[in-house]
């Protein structure tokens, strides 16, 4: 295979392995209900199996992610890969209860840590200036295509597949992403700051244009995998409580909400370019903060009605994804952006690590079987995106770099 060089042609490579790596991203989500059933797990529980995941990503994902300014990310790129593979397929073979489960989904987390992100200083570092805002939009958009595919394809196969066949599935068809961005993306030579990684740390640190960054991040992100956690175990309540053609194949719909981020988080930064950042982001994590507590009103109601507002909020959580990411690249110099995109990660997926969690505690706290259970899950989804829209205006200093 020839090495890409082309901007169009590297964002395609990039994304296309971005897909490939996410194959089994949906599969604890999508199984949530079987696994909770078979292993006997309290919502608490199946909470922290969700949340474990981005446990071990906030772990790794400091180390990694900063030590893209030093070595070429697609080093680190390739190995993470191909560590999803395994881990993948460590669950598919070794995982026989909660305990287990948490160790190899875990270890899945980590290697996210080290090809998400990675992948994206990898791409940006091969791409002009003027292309890497758009760039960053694409890619961090295929995040939802990824994630939607994954959701898809789980919800087609799992009448037929028993859940460790499912999980080494998807560990064969991960190892294609390390195939993909080895033959089709040519290695860098190393370039390293002339600064040491403490002093990285500490630029990033006390810049609180990246801070309030990270801080809107942690709320995006407490949202949207909250969301995503618990959506197919909602529809399947929910279609168990009142049958619906809307609900009866909560995985496509699970798919269908995540594939709206793909649009949402493209229009958000194009959005973001025409309005000014900073206006955007005040203006759409509010709505997104209403929407939640809409769908918390109405998470009593027939699937005709709760499943086309689902759809609606699941696009209006994703109009600040691509803005608030393109933000902090565009925003940092370029010697120190790993150290930036570590600290950015690291603070954001530790929101995704919570919102799965607390929307569990909530549930077990008014009733899994309650509406009110389901009504403080999302609840507790408008808390989180209210948190990151009070972090994106709360550092004064960001406002000129980001109205650009």
């Amino acid at each position: 295979m020839p090495r890409v060089r082309s901007s169009p042609m590297l964002v395609l490579a990039f994304c296309s392995a971005e897909v490939f790596s996410m194959a089994g991203f949906a599969l604890v989500p999508s199984l949530l209900p079987r696994l909770s059933q078979e292993w006997s797990l309290s919502a608490t529980a199946a909470g922290w199996l969700g949340g474990i995941f981005f446990l071990g990503y906030i772990l790794a994902v400091p180390l990694l992610v900063s030590f893209t300014d030093r070595v070429d990310a697609r080093r680190i790129y390739l190995a993470c890969a191909a560590l999803n593979g395994l881990a993948l397929a460590g669950f598919a073979l070794l995982a026989d209860g909660f305990a287990a489960a948490l160790g190899w989904w875990w270890l899945a987390g980590l290697a996210l840590a080290g090809t998400y992100m990675p992948g994206l200083k990898a791409l940006t570092d091969r791409l002009p200036a003027a292309a890497q805002s758009r760039g960053t939009a694409f890619y961090t958009a295929t995040f939802g295509v990824g994630a939607g595919l994954s959701y898809l394809w789980i919800e087609l196969m799992q009448r037929h597949l028993s859940w460790p066949k499912l999980f080494a599935l998807a560990a064969a068809v991960a190892t294609l992403s390390v195939l993909l961005i080895w033959l089709a993306v040519a290695p860098l030579a190393s370039q390293p700051s002339r600064r040491g990684r403490a002093a990285h740390w500490r630029l990033v640190l006390g810049d609180r244009r990246i801070l309030a960054f990270c801080g809107a991040y942690f709320g995006h992100n407490w949202e949207l995998f909250g969301f995503r956690a618990w959506l197919v175990a909602c529809l399947v309540w929910s279609h168990g409580r009142s049958p619906d053609g809307w609900t009866a194949m909560p995985g496509v719909v699970a798919a269908l909400a995540t594939f709206l981020a793909v649009p949402a988080s493209i229009l958000g930064n194009e959005g973001a370019h025409r309005w000014g950042r900073r206006r955007w982001l005040r203006t759409v994590m509010p709505l997104s903060c209403v929407l939640a507590l809409v769908v918390a009103g109405v998470s009593d109601r027939p699937g005709h009605v709760l499943v086309p507002l689902l759809l609606l909020y699941a696009a209006s959580m994703n109009l600040d994804s691509a803005a608030l990411t393109a933000g902090l690249v565009s925003e940092t110099a370029s010697d120190r952006r790993g150290t930036a995109l570590a600290l950015y990660s690291a603070i954001g997926f530790a929101g995704g690590c919570i919102g799965p969690l607390a929307f569990g505690i909530a549930l077990d706290a008014f009733g899994r079987a309650d509406p009110a259970g389901w009504a403080a899950g999302f609840a507790s989804l408008a808390f989180g995106v209210g948190f990151g829209r009070w972090a994106i205006g709360r550092s004064s200093q960001t406002t000129a770099a980001a109205e650009r």
